[in-house]
Parts: structure tokens; C-alpha cells; sequence
């Protein structure tokens, strides 16, 4: 693997964040955009950030799985997030909410799946 790039977590984390910010600037109530919004916004770029840092690390396989989990651990935000924001009233399209909800339960499984093969020793460099 030559480049974070090539690596299926960081496609979907980056494309999922990217949907995420032009959502919080097109759809939500404008009191929203420096309260959950920006919340949201933060913590779904947080996930690809995560993996490219820990990818940039992956030689030291400890460091690697801990920024892996922090992607993890900014998933599950994420998502918690989108509830709020769908519970309050703030993000008013259904479909849009289930979307978001299926694509950050895909990304965390694949993270989960990520993190168990790079414990085992898959995909860390050897020396």
C-alpha cells in the first residue's frame, strides 16, 4: 500500500465528511450552524484525518491502531451527532438521516474489521 489513498476507510471517511460539511451549509437552521453544525463538521473530518496521521505512523503499529481508534471514536460521534441533529428537528430530510446512518455504520464496521487485521500484524511495515 504506497498511499492512505489506497485504503477503502479513508475513500468513504473523506467522501462521507465532505457530504457531511456541504449538508451542515445547505440544510440546517442557521442557529445550528455554530452549535451542532459545526460540532458535526469537526468530527466527521476528524475520522480521514485520523486514519492519514495513524497511516503516516503505521510503521509503529501501537501508534497506528491509536489513531485508527480515534477515527473509530470520531465515527461513533459523528453519528451521534446526526441523531441530535434529526431529533431536535434541525436536519428535517429522513432520507438524508438514514444516508448518513448507513454510510458511518459501514465506515465503523469496516474501521472495527481495520483496526482487529493491523492487531494482528496486517499491513504495518516490517523491518
Amino acid at each position: 500500500m504506497a498511499s492512505y489513498k489506497d485504503l477503502e476507510i479513508y475513500r468513504l471517511a473523506h467522501e462521507l465528511a465532505v457530504k457531511v460539511h456541504r449538508m451542515t451549509l445547505d440544510q440546517l437552521p442557521k442557529h445550528e450552524m455554530y452549535e451542532e453544525g459545526s460540532q458535526i463538521r469537526r468530527s466527521s473530518k476528524s475520522i480521514p484525518v485520523n486514519i492519514v496521521e495513524g497511516f503516516g505512523r503505521r510503521r509503529y503499529k501501537q501508534e497506528f491502531i491509536q489513531f485508527l481508534t480515534f477515527s473509530l471514536a470520531s465515527c461513533d460521534e459523528t453519528k451521534e451527532h446526526l441523531n441530535l441533529l434529526v431529533d431536535t428537528g434541525s436536519l428535517k430530510s429522513r432520507e438524508q438521516f438514514t444516508e448518513f446512518s448507513k454510510g458511518y455504520e459501514e465506515l465503523g464496521a469496516k474501521l472495527w474489521s481495520f483496526i482487529h487485521a493491523v492487531e494482528k500484524g496486517h499491513l504495518t511495515h516490517k523491518s
